[in-house]
Parts: C-alpha cells; structure tokens; sequence
C-alpha cells in the first residue's frame, strides 16, 4: 500500500495526500515523501508466512467499556498472532490509530520494557478503525477493522 510518509517522525498518511502539517511531530507537508508499499499486508490473509503472523496488527475492539462517564469504544490492539519480540535490536517502535483513515492517536513502545500492544478508550463507536505498526527492522504492517 502506498503511502506519503513523514521523513522526521515515520508518520504514513493513508488518505492519499501529504497533510499541510504532520499531526504527529508538526513538520510540514515538505517533509513527507511517497513512497510505494509504505504500509505492508499479508500476501494471503488466510495463509499468513510466520514473518506476517509476527507483524499484522490483531484488533479487538469492545463496545462498552465504564471508565469514562457515559460509556466508550476501548480498542485494543496487539502486534501479531503470534507475539512480536520487543528486543533491543528488533522491536515494535509504535503504533498508530486513524478512524476512517484520519490519525488519532501515536502508542510508542520502549524495548526490553513493553510488550508489542496497546489500548485506547474512543468516544465514537462507528467507522473504520486503521491499526498501522512500525518494526524496526520489516517496517510499516496494517489491519483494519469496521467499530
């Protein structure tokens, strides 16, 4: 999948255009370059290689969730089926969230000291959620799921 990626922070935006400023570190749309396979998929969804089963994003979502008054969306999201390791020399850098392919939210993952997932708690409840992933050393995995 191509992308237009951020050349300060890694950012990848996926609604075809580079934004005017980059939501995550503010760099502006001349720092972000096209790039073609920005974000990576499995080649068979049905039949992943074990790199893909190590680096596509697996999403859960649950529809209530009581620590906000009035209720939320908590999404949970965990890189790979089978766990990605968070070593010094390869480890999951962050994650990044969008909701109908706008950003929302950056997780950053320190290794040796987090485990490859994360969590956030939506006011909304309804539209595609995008979970976008960055190995340092295979780059950028997608998945993407409807709330």
């Amino acid at each position: 999948m191509n992308g237009n990626v951020c050349k300060v922070c890694g950012y990848i935006s996926i609604t075809g255009n580079a934004p005017d400023k980059c939501p995550v570190c503010g760099a502006p749309k001349t720092a972000f370059e096209e790039k073609e396979n920005a974000v990576l998929t499995p080649k068979d969804a049905g039949n992943k290689t074990e790199l893909e089963k190590k680096h596509v994003p697996v999403i859960k979502v649950i529809k209530k969730c009581d620590l906000m008054s009035g209720g939320c969306t908590d999404v949970h999201a965990r890189i790979g089926e089978a766990q990605h390791p968070m070593q010094a020399d390869h480890f999951i850098g962050h994650i990044d969230f969008y909701i109908d392919n706008r950003f929302i939210a950056r997780i950053h993952l320190t290794p040796e000291k987090c485990n490859p997932a994360g969590a956030l708690h939506l006011k909304t409840g309804a539209g595609k959620l995008t979970v976008i992933e960055f190995c340092n050393l295979h780059g950028a995995w997608i998945n993407e799921v409807e709330l």
